[in-house]
Parts: C-alpha cells; sequence; structure tokens
C-alpha cells in the first residue's frame, strides 16, 4: 500500500481537477434558538463570483496552489483548531506522556500484577484486558504495546495458553478502548475539536459504550483462553507457538526493580491528572489549549517526581530527551493532520457561506441521502469510515481528513454532530484490529510470530460482531437524539 502521505496528495491532485469542472456553491445559515448555527440545505445556490480554480502554484493573493497544499494546510486555523490548534496538541501531549511512559512506574505497574496473579492466570486476563482497554481510551496507547507482548507471549503460552491470547488481552483490548473513548486526545477529542463539539462532551454516553464493549471483549477473551488451555491444538497459533514452548522470546523478562512507592505515587499524579481534564472541561469548558497544559503540567510532574526519587534512573536531561521523543511519535500524524487540511483548503474551506468546491460536494453527498432516515445516514457513515480506515490508519489524521466533511453532511440531513463523531470512531477503531496497512498491528503480529492470514482468520468474526454491536449503538444514538 502507498504511504499515507502519498495517498493524501494524490488526493490532492483529484481535489484540484474536481476545482476546474465543479462549481463553487454556497449556504445561507440560520442561527437556532439555542444559539447553534445550522445549514439550509433548500439554501444551496452556486456563486455569481466563484473563486478561481486551483493552479499548479500560487503567490499571495493569487488564489490557491496545488504545491501551496501542504503549507497552507499545516498553517491554517488558530489555537484553538485545526490545523495549527490540533497540531500543537499533539506534539505537547506527546510530549508529555513520552515523559510518563519514561518513568517506567506504568511498565512496573502493570509488570507487578502480572507476576502477583501467575498462580491463577484467568483471574488476571480480564483484569488485564480491563486496564489496557483503559489505556487505549485515555491516551490511545497502540504502538506502546509492542513492549508489553514482548512480556506476555512467552508467559501466556508457557503457560499453556498461546500468543492469540496474548494479542486479544493486550492490543485487542487497547482498541476497543480506542474506538470506545470518551476522552481519547489524539482521536475523539481531535474529531470533536474539527466538529465544532465540546471536547469531552458525550461522555456518559460513550463512558457506559467502553464499559459494554470492554466487558463483551474481556468474557471473550477469557472463554478463548480457557478454550485453549483444555485444547491447546484447537489453537490457530499451535504450530509457531512451539518456539516460544521451548524457551524461545527469552527468559521472562524482568525489570530490575519492583513497584515502588514513587511508582505508586506517579500513577496517583497520573489518574488524578485525568480528573483534572475532566474537571476543567466539565466545569470551565476548557478547550485544547487547556487541555494541552493540564496533560503536560501531568507529564512534567510526573517527570520531577521520578528525578526526585529516583524512579528509573531518570535525570534531568532525560526531561527533555523524554519530551522531544514523545513528540517525535506524533510527527507523524501531525504532519497528517496538515495535510489533509490542506485537501479541505484546496475544495475552498469550509464555511457554508463562502462560495466553495466543498460546499457543492456537501450539497451532492447530501442529496444522494435526502429523505432517507437518519439512522441509514448514520450507519452509511460508519461504513466510509471502516473503508477510510484501510488507506489512512492514524486516528487523528482520519478525523482532520473526514469531519470537516461529515459533520456538517450529517447535519444536512438530520444526523447530529455528536453522531457523526460516534460513527468516525466507531469506524476507525473497530477495523484497526484487522487492517494491514497498520504498522502497530503488523508490529503486535510480528512479536507474536503471527501471520496476518491466520490472525484475520481468527480475528474476523469477532471484528464483525463488535461491527454490528457498533450499528446498535449509533441506532441508540439516533433514537435518543445523542448531542
Amino acid at each position: 500500500m502507498p504511504d499515507t502521505l502519498v495517498l493524501l496528495f494524490g488526493l490532492g491532485m483529484l481535489f484540484a481537477a474536481l476545482t476546474w469542472v465543479v462549481p463553487a456553491g454556497q449556504f445561507d445559515v440560520q442561527v437556532l434558538e439555542d444559539g447553534r448555527a445550522s445549514i439550509d440545505l433548500a439554501s444551496y445556490q452556486r456563486a455569481d463570483e466563484p473563486p478561481p480554480a486551483v493552479r499548479l502554484f500560487s503567490g499571495e493573493g493569487e488564489g490557491r496552489g496545488l504545491l501551496n497544499m501542504v503549507f497552507d494546510g499545516l498553517a491554517s486555523g488558530t489555537r484553538t483548531s485545526s490545523a495549527v490548534g490540533i497540531i500543537a496538541f499533539l506534539l505537547v501531549v506527546g510530549g508529555a506522556f513520552g515523559i510518563i511512559l519514561r518513568s517506567g512506574s506504568v511498565d512496573r505497574g502493570l509488570r507487578a500484577l502480572i507476576k502477583r496473579t501467575t498462580g491463577n492466570p484467568t483471574r488476571v486476563l480480564p483484569v488485564l484486558f480491563f486496564l489496557f482497554s483503559l489505556g487505549g481510551a485515555v491516551f490511545g496507547m497502540g504502538e506502546e504495546t509492542i513492549p508489553f507482548m514482548l512480556l506476555l507471549v512467552p508467559i501466556l503460552v508457557r503457560l499453556g495458553y498461546d500468543a492469540i491470547t496474548a494479542v486479544l488481552v493486550c492490543f485487542v483490548a487497547t482498541q476497543v478502548g480506542f474506538a470506545t473513548s470518551w476522552m481519547n486526545p489524539f482521536s475523539v477529542a481531535i474529531a470533536q475539536g474539527i466538529a465544532g463539539v465540546q471536547p469531552l462532551s458525550g461522555s456518559g454516553f460513550r463512558i457506559v459504550m467502553w464499559l459494554v464493549f470492554t466487558t463483551i471483549g474481556a468474557g471473550f477473551t477469557v472463554w478463548y483462553a480457557q478454550r485453549i488451555k483444555r485444547h491447546p491444538q484447537k489453537s490457530l497459533s499451535y504450530a509457531t507457538d512451539a518456539w516460544f514452548r521451548q524457551g524461545g522470546g527469552g527468559a521472562v523478562v524482568e525489570d530490575g526493580a519492583s513497584f515502588s512507592r514513587a511508582d505508586a505515587l506517579n500513577v496517583l499524579i497520573l489518574f488524578a491528572g485525568l480528573a483534572w481534564v475532566v474537571w476543567g472541561v466539565v466545569v470551565h469548558e476548557y478547550y485544547i489549549p487547556e487541555i494541552a497544559a493540564q496533560l503536560f503540567a501531568t507529564g512534567l510532574l510526573i517527570g520531577l517526581c521520578s528525578l526526585v526519587f529516583g524512579v528509573g534512573g531518570m535525570r534531568v536531561n532525560d526531561l527533555g530527551q523524554s519530551f522531544r521523543d514523545g513528540a517525535a511519535t506524533l510527527l507523524p500524524a501531525a504532519l497528517v493532520v496538515g495535510v489533509a487540511k490542506g485537501l479541505v483548503v484546496l475544495l475552498g474551506g469550509t464555511d457554508p457561506e463562502t462560495p466553495a468546491v466543498m460546499n457543492t460536494v456537501l450539497f451532492a453527498l447530501a442529496s444522494v441521502v435526502d429523505g432517507v432516515p437518519e439512522l441509514v445516514s448514520a450507519w452509511l457513515m460508519f461504513g466510509v469510515q471502516t473503508a477510510i480506515n484501510f488507506l489512512v490508519p492514524s486516528g487523528s489524521g482520519q478525523a482532520a481528513l473526514t469531519m470537516p466533511i461529515m459533520a456538517p453532511l450529517g447535519e444536512l440531513v438530520g444526523v447530529t454532530r455528536q453522531v457523526s463523531v460516534l460513527a468516525f470512531q466507531l469506524g476507525d477503531g473497530i477495523t484497526n484490529l484487522i487492517v494491514p496497512t497498520s504498522a502497530k498491528l503488523m508490529g503486535v503480529l510480528g512479536v507474536a510470530r503471527l501471520e496476518w492470514t491466520t490472525w484475520l482468520r481468527f480475528i474476523l468474526p469477532f471484528v464483525l460482531g463488535l461491527s454490528a454491536l457498533a450499528l446498535l449503538v449509533l441506532a441508540i444514538a439516533v433514537a435518543v437524539g445523542f448531542a
């Protein structure tokens, strides 16, 4: 598959060509009693003086240029919106979590839990599933599961389970949490910001959804693990697991340090910081800049505590290095956000009252589904997001690419912007379990010595079951007017 940025630039050429053949249009905007703006589909009209079509290159005041797409996308927006605000948010929060993970406190806490419950692994499996799911929901845990896989696969295989059990309890759990998150700063918060929805709003509905999905996932994991424990030969990975059964993968990974009181303090600070974010959003309506500052403060405090108490061998320079490393891991996502925003700029932006090809595209899409029940429209959005995730596996990048279209489109056909965000996160997250373009999935399968085709054969029925449950959740959201 081509790289995500290559695909986006290919879309840029397509969008530039569209501006030469598709007329620009605009809508009238009505202000509702509650102060919200609403687009009137019937008010669409072609612009009397459309903006010039996209050229190859443009100078100041000369319109839009294809070669200007990357810079224009990266430089667009304000500190509270895409792309500048979201890119800054990604880099700051990524750096903060770089410090948090560098301390090793979260890692040692999970190791201690595994060690303490190895006498009865079946009990710890659902606990681990919920913890990893929480990691996916809170900070988009994904690539971070690979080191844990190095620990879990040899342990579980030698205890009579298989590598698939380790993937379920670790990676699958994070993606279930990612898909049903109420506060993931790299996915839900970005999508809500682009859609014009208050970050962390609708948390009650999403927390219930997370509990349901996570409980089902944990139950499926325990059922499968017990089945393999009784009949190991039924495992699709039984042959490849022989390497682990014979001592491959090394001895059980030991950190060399137990979970200390200082580690417990760091974990407590982390949860307190997350609670502070929730309080700020609910009570003071904090937005992207404030949330970034809160999470930065949390990471900095954990780093300082690690310095004072010598946690993880942390040194002063490690604060700066781990912040840079954490931010660097999200630089590709930040670039994808900027380039995706550049695509929106090529089509004229998202202001419904300003003549733009984007408005004509929205009108055409809305006309197709006009008269279709809201529920069907929400399901179609879920299907579109699922398909796009195979091409753009980055959650933040997909949000930047699709939400400028999906949010107003949903509003045109009677679907609330909150439901549009819900369709995005479910469509994006669930298919993370199978998309071969996902580097984190392929990395996890590599550690577990599983072929992608073997994994697909096992996990596809589970993915289809989660998708059916997602459609049910969307139906409930539409029925209750989730907003």
